[in-house]
């Protein structure tokens, strides 16, 4: 993005957009946390000729770093102090990591279009934000990080919670977020935070730069006072640009497109980010290449688009990989090319493959040598729609009954995945889609990020609307589903669509890790759709444990036997009666049958409910269809247990498909 810029001034500076009286010479005194919170209550992005608030609700938790500070600030903020309309909802937390998590779910499902903020204290509080920031600057979402720090006068050192490094006295544990942040700045006097504040509203509202940005606030200068210009608290409007693309490049582009026999387009985030799905879709009428979609692109078409081939890579369809080994040409649109994606570089088989990659940074699409297109996704896709136009280009008649008739028959894979002949059975977690599947109309949002189950919902979950299918797998961060669910809620309620079912599906292992956000949930009395499936430890990493030779060691969650292992009897936890102990209503299924009656009627639940389930594990029949491309996990290259010289082997078979694109 970039500011808003009105008419020209005489010197040619274009300065960001503000509204309201200019009188430098008008000054309002207020503490560095009040202005702080009175700036951003006035930050707006705009895109398309619409307008959102930038920063439109702070999540916080207090401690003696905040509470004086951006704590006392919030308060004014929340009942119109200091003279202000502009106000700024605050939302309690539980857990620092979850708090961002929550902000993530609120700027994915705004479209990156508004933010939240969130405030912690110094130490653990602002320790336990480095997670949730490095999930969101890998997957370019934008949150404000604002975490109390040591005080920057010194009156008394070491304070409490503060880290003493003998070699620099300007180090605290928020030097912690410098690498996970896209900007990252101290504010060490008031005045300070004028620039900090201004270059923490660009990186937030810039689609190529954006991520997780951090101010970091010494707790005394929070709350110092100071004459502030008025112009400081003005509206700001920040553009969001749709870059064009070079003239060059695009006619380079227009060349490798006509020239392919064989092209697949890989969707990936930057299609969602961009809006940019119907003129994806307007692209593949005219040429009738098929889509293939990453985690974060998954959506962009209909699953029942006649262009639609799936997801790619290791989680992919036989359809899309099968396609991707014999492309001569990948047309990749807002993608970052992760191992996933490619296989660990031995997905693009094709002596001759070349790619093209649309995307809005340089650094992505320039990856694997290809042609850039360096644009904004819905506006590349536009001009390349147009300037194919006019040159007659489509893919062969044949190519297009090649791939549309591999799709039908993996379709019928998924049907056999989703079957439960046995209604007194207990279901096997694909079964559990497949109920979730019949039940969904594109109102519903599925969340997940971590454990078998990105892996089930990228090969065999039917997307049905550009935003039902919300996989954080940048990061695949367990513990994310349940905080990521509230802030979805709470964008759907922004966004006037309140009532939209969302659903937060978790395993054990994950919901072990963060099940706090509930509490919040109960609290703003969202109708957060939880759906545990119990399979009695780290099921996926135990799959994979097993395939490298790592015997599916420490994987389960199981008493010790009798030569210290985990193969005892499953623990006796009841996560259903922990759901219910912080406020949820819970509801047990056994059964195929059981399963069915709950999803339904937690579906039309107008509070927080929880469907809890024991799955069994698949058989040959039951179970999803196997992986359909590798994924690099190095193996021991020595060992003396058989399972993992038996694994090497196959490793070595593999790796040495390895590919690189030059």
């Amino acid at each position: 993005m970039s500011p808003t810029s009105p008419a020209s001034s005489s010197d040619g500076a274009s300065p960001v957009s503000r509204t309201g009286p200019r009188n430098p010479s008008r000054t309002r005194r207020l503490t560095t946390a009040q202005a702080l919170v009175s700036f951003l209550a006035r930050q707006y992005t705009e895109r398309d000729g619409r307008r959102h608030r930038l920063i439109s609700a702070t999540w916080g938790i207090f401690g003696h770093g905040n509470v004086a500070g951006i704590g006392q600030a919030l308060v004014e903020a929340g009942h119109g102090g200091n003279g202000t309309t502009h106000r700024m909802p605050y939302l309690q937390g539980r857990n620092e990591q979850a708090m961002v998590h929550a902000a993530v779910g609120y700027a994915r499902q705004s479209g990156r279009l508004s933010a939240h903020a969130v405030t912690t204290s110094i130490g653990p509080g602002a320790t336990n934000l480095v997670t949730g920031a490095a999930l969101a600057t890998i997957n370019h979402l934008p949150v404000l990080l604002l975490p109390g720090d040591t005080f920057a006068t010194r009156p008394a050192d070491p304070v409490l919670q503060q880290l003493e490094v003998p070699y620099a006295g300007d180090v605290s544990v928020n030097d912690c977020l410098r690498p996970v942040s896209r900007y990252f700045d101290r504010v060490t006097r008031p005045e300070a935070l004028i620039p900090a504040a201004l270059q923490a509203m660009r990186v937030l509202a810039d689609p190529a730069e954006t991520g997780a940005v951090t101010l970091a606030l010494p707790q005394d200068v929070q709350a110092e006072a100071y004459d502030w210009p008025e112009e400081f608290f003005a509206e700001r409007v920040w553009r969001v640009r749709r870059p064009a693309p070079d003239t060059a490049e695009l006619e380079a582009a227009v060349r490798a497109v006509r020239s392919a026999r064989r092209p697949l387009i890989v969707a990936g985030g930057g299609v969602r980010h961009s809006a940019a799905e119907e003129t994806l879709a307007a692209f593949t009428a005219a040429t009738r290449i098929p889509v293939a979609s990453t985690q974060a692109g998954k959506g962009a078409l209909r699953h029942d688009h006649p262009a639609d081939v799936g997801g790619v890579g290791h989680t992919g369809t036989a359809t899309a990989d099968e396609l991707a080994r014999t492309a001569d040409l990948v047309i990749g649109v807002g993608t970052r090319y992760t191992d996933f994606t490619t296989a660990s570089g031995t997905l693009f088989e094709n002596p001759a493959v070349r790619f093209l990659n649309l995307n809005i940074t340089g650094f992505d699409a320039h990856k694997l040598a290809a042609l850039p297109l360096v644009a904004d996704a819905r506006t590349g896709l536009e001009a390349l729609t147009s300037a194919l136009a006019g040159r007659g280009y489509r893919v062969d008649p044949a190519y297009e009954t090649e791939y549309t008739g591999a799709k039908e028959a993996w379709e019928e894979q998924v049907e056999a995945s989703f079957t439960t002949p046995d209604p007194t059975a207990h279901p096997t977690q694909t079964q559990v889609l497949g109920l979730l599947d019949t039940l969904v109309t594109e109102e519903d949002i599925l969340i997940n990020a971590a454990g078998s189950l990105p892996g089930d919902l990228h090969k065999l979950w039917r997307t049905r609307s550009r935003d039902q299918y919300h996989v954080e797998y940048g990061y695949s961060c367990m513990g994310y589903e349940i905080p990521a669910a509230i802030g979805v809620l709470l964008a759907t309620e922004a966004q006037g669509h309140e009532g939209r079912p969302v659903w937060a599906l978790v395993g054990d292992g994950t919901y072990l890790m963060n099940p706090t956000e509930i509490v919040t949930a109960v609290q703003e009395k969202l109708p957060l759709r939880l759906l545990i499936l119990q399979n009695h430890g780290y099921a996926s990493i135990g799959g994979l444990s097993e395939a490298v030779g790592g015997e599916r060691f420490g994987t389960a969650y199981r008493h010790r036997d009798a030569d210290g292992g985990f193969t005892g009897p499953p623990l006796p936890v009841d996560l259903a009666a922990n759901a219910a102990s912080l406020g949820m209503r819970v509801l047990r299924a056994t059964t195929v049958d059981d399963l069915r009656k709950a999803l339904a009627e937690a579906r039309s639940a107008e509070g927080p409910t929880c469907v809890y389930v024991e799955t069994e594990t698949p058989d040959t029949v039951s179970g999803p269809p196997p992986a359909q491309a590798w994924w690099d996990v190095p193996v021991a290259e020595t060992a003396s247990r058989p399972a993992a010289v038996t694994a090497r082997e196959e490793y070595d078979r593999r790796v040495a498909a390895r590919r690189h694109h030059l």
